[in-house]
């Protein structure tokens, strides 16, 4: 019995084949015209669009009104927000808490200041000192450490919060590298905390740190691409954190200025833009908006 193959269309193939390339190079040109119109005006692009918001037109009224809306210095608190993003349960409360952390501890650290000189061998005896000479000594050291683990666990808890609610995207993507920015330097002002008390925690601590920091990309003798960038032993990114080769009178000086003025200087602008942001981006990020049932109003009958 004869079987009957069925027929291939090889002649459509090529052509099938040349209409798809040609769709393709169609989608890619038209992807790389935009891009290029882009390039040439770059306030279209999506970068400039989520670092500076768009300016409403303010010929018509009700434009006029959403400027004044929109304007954090304009009208402070928003027209409206959405109920179910600002539920406790939705949130955590994790970034005001977190600024709420930051307030004590800069509080508790100007007080500190009054029994501290960061010095090699004085620094310690001042610690010695607070710890059981100072009236309330050692309540207000503890309030400060204690209060810089529970700021490190919420900064934490918020990024968590904020990515697993997709918070982090369009328009408020710039707004996530800011806090990705403010993470890190939560952790720096952690970091350069440890060698304040001049004990042998905060030594070894600082020695692991500085010597891991040598190996960074780029800024590390040890690291990738270091070394091609004359990077040395004697001008690399450890080298300038301690001051020198080793941890002495010069680490403590230096973490003593970066956690005291230098970070929180730079941590404050960041959270200014921060909480700013927020503002702009039209609140605290939510769900989509749902009707309770009792606002749920039946339809008149006719």
């Amino acid at each position: 019995m004869a079987v009957e193959k069925n027929p291939r269309p090889d002649s459509q193939e090529p052509s099938s084949l040349i209409e798809k390339v040609r769709q393709q190079s169609a989608v890619i040109t038209k992807k790389a015209q935009g891009e290029l119109v882009e390039l040439k005006d770059p306030k279209k692009t999506q970068v400039w669009k989520s670092i500076f918001r768009v300016k409403h037109d303010r010929v018509e009224p009700r434009f006029r009104a959403l400027a004044v809306l929109s304007n954090v210095f304009l009208h402070l608190h928003p027209a409206k927000i959405n109920r179910d993003a600002v539920r406790y349960n939705y949130t955590w409360g994790m970034g005001g808490i977190t600024f709420y952390m930051f307030i004590v501890l800069t509080f508790t650290g100007i007080l500190l200041m009054f029994y501290y000189h960061p010095s090699k061998g004085v620094a310690f005896k001042d610690i010695l000192y607070l710890e059981h000479d100072v009236p309330f000594g050692s309540l207000l050291r503890n309030m400060h450490r204690w209060g810089a683990h529970a700021m490190i666990i919420t900064v934490w808890l918020h990024m968590f919060r904020v990515f697993l609610t997709g918070s982090y995207k369009t328009p408020r993507e710039f707004n996530w590298v800011v806090g990705v920015i403010l993470l890190v330097l939560t952790l720096l002002l952690s970091f350069t905390g440890y060698l304040l008390p001049d004990d042998q925690l905060g030594f070894w601590a600082v020695t692991v740190g500085t010597n891991m920091a040598r190996a960074s990309p780029l800024l590390g003798h040890e690291g990738p691409f270091g070394p091609q960038l004359g990077m040395t032993p004697f001008n690399d990114i450890r080298f300038a954190l301690l001051g020198g080769s080793i941890v002495d009178a010069n680490a403590l000086l230096r973490s003593y200025i970066w956690h005291c003025i230098g970070i929180p200087i730079v941590a404050s602008v960041f959270m200014g833009v921060h909480f700013w942001r927020v503002r702009k981006d039209g609140g605290i990020s939510g769900p989509a908006p749902m009707m309770l049932a009792t606002e749920i109003k039946e339809p008149k009958k006719v």
